[in-house]
């Protein structure tokens, strides 16, 4: 059950690594992205494309450039990151105190 969630984090964090690349060196293609963050072509190809089903990029002739969606949703993320962490912090269990019980 953990390892699923601690796969989709992984998972998680590399497309907001490879949102990252394209903010910052935008037009960038998958070769580049790839050598620079030592991903495989095919995981750096797959999160393009759920970065393109979000409306956060978009494909161009010269590789992968953002949209007029993206600043809106860098702005946002912080926070949505910050209720995630809470909500995972209220799912600890104190072991000690739980088994005495």
């Amino acid at each position: 059950m953990i390892d699923r969630l601690e796969k989709e984090v992984d998972m998680l964090e590399r497309h907001l690594q490879v949102l990252r690349m394209v903010i910052e060196s935008e037009p960038i293609g998958i070769v580049k992205m790839s050598n620079e963050t030592g991903y495989p072509h095919h995981k750096v190809r797959y999160s393009l494309r759920v970065l393109e089903e979000e409306n956060l990029i978009e494909p161009s002739s010269q590789g992968a450039i953002t949209t007029e969606e993206t600043g809106e949703f860098v702005e946002e993320l912080d926070e949505k990151v910050d209720h995630i962490i809470e909500k995972l912090k209220g799912m600890k269990i104190d072991s000690a105190a739980e088994i005495e019980n």
